[in-house]
């Protein structure tokens, strides 16, 4: 059986979580978090990234950060993991979904404008598969409409819109490290802050609600509860795992680019024939290989090929059921516009195995039976 995923392993990662064990600092904040922190930050040119436990705390301290009041409003897409919506809902606002792109699967930044009302605060946009949003309108319209723009990119780990790193673009961004992801921690991710007057403020947040950094630091005798805070701090653990992936990650993007290129390049007659659709990248955007998807007639189709794949030994995936329409989104936050494409091009959308490591072998297996089934 060809699994659709596994998750990543750097060279050195047992020696570096024993290490992180020995130097008895193991509930986070030790060397290997400092190191994973100042690695994205010099990387990605971010004013100043921090660990969290997930890619869905991240996004709650971002929210939570915006200063959100009773009644204001975030407007995200429908097509998107729940933990977007969660964190604008536990930050006290309310979600407003758009429709999104069906070329790119991203939030369509024609619909945004539409959906504000006098109670919009921020938009969060979803960075599908590690191809940007169309970012230079999104962050017209928040200058505009004076909202705060908010990057999940949880996919987008080295990825880049005009030459900018995904989740710098933004007030903040946010990076899951999950083990469905181009890196891993297990379970974790960052939060990158682009202003940096945020910064103090963030780690109050991420420290339980204390100013302990500035304690470790040596910028206050002692630590004191200074606001509302959670426990957002990964373990040490943890980051000594992904520390290791970090030390070879353009290595890990290159693995993942190779699969990726040759997914694209043998199945492209297909697309040119009408059979199926490949995933679009535009020229603006550089993508990170997180996922190789095609789309089928219709989700009779797609639920076909899957069970099929599967019989033949390779697991596939689908992905989101739009969240507008699952029962926590008719509970908390309601659909702003004209559900085009979302619920449609969801249905049709068929994932195939991508994860570092991936043999040429698997590959060729993978690219074979899916044409045998097609054809």
């Amino acid at each position: 059986m060809i699994p659709f995923n596994v998750p990543p392993a750097g060279p050195g990662a047992q020696q570096y979580i024993a290490e992180a064990i020995a130097s008895h600092t193991i509930c986070g904040d030790g060397v290997f978090t400092k190191k994973c922190n100042e690695w994205m930050e010099q990387k990605f040119g971010a004013k100043k990234v921090l660990l969290t436990t997930s890619g869905s705390t991240a996004l709650d301290m971002a929210m939570l950060l915006c200063d959100f009041e009773k009644g204001d409003e975030v407007i995200l897409p429908s097509y998107t993991f729940s933990s977007t919506a969660n964190s604008v809902i536990l930050a006290g606002a309310t979600p407003v979904f758009v429709d999104i792109r069906p070329d790119t699967m991203n939030i369509d930044e024609q619909k945004i404008e539409a959906a504000i009302t006098p109670h919009t605060k921020a938009v969060c946009v979803v960075h599908y598969a590690g191809v940007a949003c169309e970012m230079d309108t999104i962050l017209a319209i928040a200058k505009k409409h004076g909202l705060k723009v908010i990057e999940d990119a949880a996919q987008g780990v080295m990825s880049t819109y005009r030459g900018m790193a995904l989740g710098t673009i933004g007030d903040f961004g946010c990076y899951s490290f999950h083990e469905t992801k181009n890196y891993s921690m297990g379970e974790g991710g960052a939060i990158l802050i682009n202003d940096e007057t945020m910064i103090l403020r963030a780690e109050i947040i991420r420290e339980k609600g204390t100013n302990r950094s500035q304690y470790k630091r040596g910028q206050v005798d002692k630590y004191t509860w200074e606001s509302f805070g959670d426990s957002f701090l990964p373990s040490e653990l943890n980051a000594a795992y992904l520390w290791a992936q970090l030390t070879v990650a353009d290595e890990i993007n290159e693995d993942r680019l190779r699969t990726w290129e040759a997914y694209d390049a043998a199945l492209s007659d297909l697309a040119a024939d009408g059979v199926i659709e490949q995933p679009h990248v535009p020229e603006e955007c550089v993508h990170n290989a997180h996922m190789y998807y095609i789309k089928v007639r219709d989700l009779d189709t797609r639920t076909s090929l899957f069970e099929r794949m599967k019989e033949k030994g390779v697991l596939t995936a689908s992905h989101y059921i739009p969240l507008h329409s699952a029962p926590a989104g008719l509970k908390y936050g309601r659909f702003a516009g004209e559900d085009v494409y979302t619920t449609r091009e969801s249905e049709r959308l068929l994932r195939l195995p991508m994860y570092y490591g991936l043999s040429g072998e698997d590959r060729e297996t993978v690219i074979r039976t899916l044409r045998e089934l097609i054809a």
